[in-house]
């Protein structure tokens, strides 16, 4: 998930009751909540090191425990050498509370969206996801807004006219309680929406592997991926509707085996690249100067955009040495695509 999402959950938690224990609640647990993301760093080199590294160790259990020690570690010490206002206190308990419920909220919500996490690094580098959250979700953000601003804006107009001013906490709950019901509905939809696409069958061929994957704004709306032995057909999918048949956005027909292929994906970026990807799909366009591969995860693939998504794109020469190689989450689309 984007950083603002993961900040105002963090206020949220707070919010709901932990700022009340310790001094330094809020801050812990917005570094925490943030801290996971520390691997960003690995996008300065290029684009397949953020791939490699981005959502690794530090999205892994051994990873935010770690981050979590460390940063209670390091509030402990910054605590210890603020003066205190009267009537609040420092409580190492609490602060460890709210270090590991700050990073552990980082990985539940990474996990949600379609990109997911490697939990049991470095011990196994399988990619775990849920699929139900857009990996920058409006609506999310707007039930976080609403539940943490508007008590906010509420205890303004209350110290205005001198009224009871309004407690924090209930926004904190709610927004937590708003969360956790969006999971819910996301989660039904998401399992209705794979239910209907393993009713059917694709170019007469029965799907080998199927994903569901969430649009920003409609729940109950979604882009299905349906791979078979010779095709991968993306759909969008209406859950409210199971007789109406999905509709169909792009086949893609999977390239035949070709040397200029199995060259492109045994590069550094195409290893990477494979070890990512849900659904692989790549095409060859051989040219006198060589060969561009193109090899693309549909599981973000974008009917609407003008853009591919998720692209590592190799050069090769005719000899099919390396000329070029490079990872982009978005490229301009090709002359003629669809």
């Amino acid at each position: 998930m984007d950083n603002l999402t993961h900040t105002l959950t963090a206020v949220a938690i707070s919010h709901a009751g932990l700022n009340r224990k310790t001094r330094f609640a809020t801050l812990t647990l917005i570094l925490g909540a943030n801290a996971p993301d520390i691997d960003l760093v690995a996008g300065f080199q290029d684009g397949a090191t953020y791939l490699k590294y981005h959502r690794g160790i530090t999205h892994s259990f051994l990873g935010i425990i770690v981050i979590a020690i460390i940063l209670w570690g390091f509030m402990s010490w910054i605590g210890k050498r603020v003066p205190a206002k009267p009537g609040t206190v420092l409580n190492t308990r609490w602060l460890l509370c709210a270090a590991f419920l700050g990073t552990a909220s980082h990985l539940l919500l990474d996990f949600t969206n379609a990109y997911g996490v490697r939990p049991f690094l470095p011990f196994s580098g399988r990619w775990y996801a849920w699929d139900i959250m857009f990996i920058f979700d409006p609506l999310l953000l707007t039930l976080l807004a609403l539940g943490l601003g508007l008590p906010w804006l509420l205890r303004l107009v209350s110290e205005e006219v001198g009224a009871r001013q309004p407690n924090l906490a209930a926004g904190g709950i709610f927004a937590l309680c708003a969360m956790a019901a969006l999971w819910g509905v996301r989660d039904f939809a998401h399992r209705r929406a794979l239910n209907i696409l393993d009713s059917r069958t694709y170019s007469d061929e029965n799907p080998q592997k199927l994903g569901a994957f969430p649009s920003p704004w409609n729940p109950l709306e979604w882009t299905g991926v349906a791979e078979t032995e010779t095709i991968f057909d993306v759909l969008r999918v209406k859950v409210l509707d199971p007789d109406q048949p999905p509709e169909e956005l792009r086949t893609f027909h999977k390239p035949e085996a070709s040397p200029a292929l199995r060259a492109a994906m045994t590069t550094r970026t195409g290893r990477i690249f494979m070890d990512f990807a849900r659904f692989p799909w790549g095409e060859v366009d051989e040219s006198e100067d060589g060969f561009l591969v193109s090899l693309r995860d549909l599981r973000f693939y974008s009917g609407v955009t003008q853009a591919r998504s998720f692209v590592a794109d190799i050069e090769l020469d005719k000899n099919l040495r390396v000329r070029a190689q490079s990872f982009r989450f978005t490229a301009p689309r090709r002359q003629g695509e669809e």
